[in-house]
């Protein structure tokens, strides 16, 4: 069984900064990738950063290019998203995802969704 905790999310102030923390658990072989989207209301989920492990590559969103950084710890199999500059139109419910490789199926990836947490841009 695999869980993906999510933290960190808030209310702050335009302009200023929230890291947000997703730690994945469970029967954990490799973690392909990681990354975070975001949902706000009334629109679609959209992707705000992932990070690929296999390759190292990194993919931002036009929209927080400069201000978010997303980096992996693969000890602890945690991500982390580094947001500055925060603008109200940041305002959403932030979703960690992760693809997996468990020992129970070591060539298959699997895709796992955080709970969300909450991140309101707002003065």
């Amino acid at each position: 069984q695999v869980q993906l905790v999510e933290s960190g999310g808030g209310l702050v102030q335009p302009g200023g900064s929230l890291r947000l923390s997703c730690a994945a658990s469970g029967n954990i072989f490799r973690v392909d990738g990681m990354g975070w989207y975001r949902q706000a209301p009334g629109k679609q989920r959209e992707l705000v950063a992932v990070r690929d492990t296999s390759t190292g590559s990194t993919d931002y969103a036009d929209s927080v290019k400069g201000r978010f950084t997303i980096s992996i710890d693969h000890v602890l199999n945690t991500v982390y998203l580094q947001m500055n500059s925060l603008k109200p139109e940041d305002t959403a419910v932030y979703y960690c995802n992760a693809d997996l490789r468990l020992y129970s199926s070591m060539r298959t990836v699997q895709h796992y969704w955080g709970q969300g947490t909450q991140v309101t841009v707002s003065s």
